[in-house]
């Protein structure tokens, strides 16, 4: 969602401006406070939401100066542009030495999270969290875990729970109601009924792209393909030796019927456009997860509902909304920076246990879904994202997908493809 692919992203050429403003301002700083002691900066760089304006973690930010003031201060360098340039500018930083103390999206990118750890780059984590109780009972056991490498080390810091990071389908339930469909569909053969359905109808029944991570279609493709028990193990395996199987090729079948039912600007096109088309009223689903439900316009919100993939399925990875601190930092600035980090999972404790207490009328129809979707119990299936090799991801799919699309590539031929990414991915590696 590439978190975030997982929000609506703009094209914002903010790449330069960024390490301009990182070389200048993201170097650790101390200032002296009125009892003469120094406050210690922790640099960081977070996003602007370009549909809503909010400052992401921007209550985060205020509660941690509030609380720290005079002894930590979250200095933030607040940038709009899109989550992959985000991504792209960590391995740029990286490479001069610029980068915040703490970072975001590093589980995004799975080689280049691996890559930090080898080369130290990273604090490890496990320490300030294992040894401190009260934020260890703050993690929910499935999130902890996610977050944990297999000697049980942790460089992450964690979120509080998974219920906030789980993906489904947000519906229109006027253009259903206008195809007669009076819920959404529970099987994956009801959902293909449903676009056709919807098609004869005069209505587009996806918004979808195939740039970036191609996240919409994905979504959709990886979890259909978790519906036999190969496909469950298939989306478990971390960089698949092979996309020529049975698991491989279903997903590129279901990828290509998608485009089927999707708009006319769907090829070479970013999720923004994706996000146009569906809050314009001009398809009637859209793939995303809970962090949506702050993007739904209010004149929009009487007409959105959630539901889980079909079969009782939703996308989820804890682990992508970790936070990591750079090592390169001063012992008080790390120390601030765990601080943060717990407060983080704190406040998201917080939000979770407040949100499962509200009262369902004060929601919009689509948060309660979410909260109905997510307390049944759905199986959750891993984030392509983190399982796949990067170069696949963020160069292969994009260039491959509008073949597939328009029928100028076989499903054969589209696996071939995901597997030459393999071998270029090892022979950089």
């Amino acid at each position: 969602m590439t978190k975030n692919e997982k929000c609506r992203t703009v094209r914002a050429s903010a790449a330069a401006l960024l390490l301009a403003m990182l070389v200048s301002g993201c170097s650790e700083t101390a200032e002296q406070t009125s009892g003469g002691e120094e406050e210690v900066s922790i640099p960081m760089v977070l996003i602007v939401d370009s549909s809503t304006g909010i400052k992401n973690e921007e209550e985060l930010i205020t509660e941690f100066n509030r609380i720290y003031d005079g002894k930590w201060q979250a200095d933030v360098q607040w940038i709009m542009e899109t989550e992959e340039e985000y991504r792209q500018n960590l391995k740029r930083q990286n490479v001069t030495d610029t980068l915040p103390a703490v970072i975001t999206d590093l589980r995004m990118l799975p080689a280049f999270y691996y890559m930090m750890i080898q080369d130290g780059r990273i604090e490890e984590l496990t320490e300030y969290i294992n040894e401190d109780e009260e934020w260890t009972t703050m993690i929910e056991p499935a999130v902890l875990e996610s977050c944990s490498e297999e000697d049980g080390s942790i460089y992450l810091g964690p979120i509080s729970t998974a219920a906030f990071s789980c993906s489904g389908m947000f519906w229109n339930e006027e253009l259903f109601a206008q195809a007669g469909i009076e819920k959404f569909p529970e099987t994956w053969e009801e959902f293909w009924e449903c676009c056709e359905q919807l098609s004869a109808c005069g209505i587009t029944p996806l918004a979808l792209h195939t740039e970036g991570t191609a996240w919409a279609p994905m979504l959709i493709a990886t979890a259909e393909a978790a519906s036999t028990e190969e496909g469950a193990a298939f989306m478990n395996e971390f960089y698949p030796d092979t996309y020529q199987n049975e698991s491989g090729l279903r997903i590129a079948q279901t990828l290509q019927k998608l485009f089927r039912y999707t708009t006319e600007d769907a090829l070479y096109m970013d999720f923004d456009v994706s996000y146009d088309n569906f809050f314009s009223g001009q398809a009637a689903m859209i793939p995303n997860g809970y962090w949506m439900m702050d993007q739904i316009p209010e004149e929009w919100q009487d007409k959105v509902r959630f539901s889980p993939f079909p079969e009782n399925k939703m996308v989820s990875s804890p682990e992508t909304f970790g936070w990591a601190i750079v090592s390169g930092y001063s012992d008080e600035v790390k120390e601030g920076a765990a601080a943060l980090l717990k407060l983080r999972t704190q406040l998201n404790m917080e939000q979770r246990e407040e949100l499962f207490a509200k009262d369902p009328e004060e929601m919009i129809p689509a948060e309660r879904d979410y909260i109905a979707a997510y307390k049944n119990g759905p199986q959750l299936v891993p984030n392509y994202q983190v399982k796949w090799n990067s170069i696949l991801q963020e160069k292969t799919l994009g260039e491959i997908l509008p073949d597939l699309a328009q029928g100028k590539m076989t499903p054969e031929e589209f696996t071939a493809r995901e597997d030459e990414s393999i071998a270029q991915f090892m022979e950089e590696q």
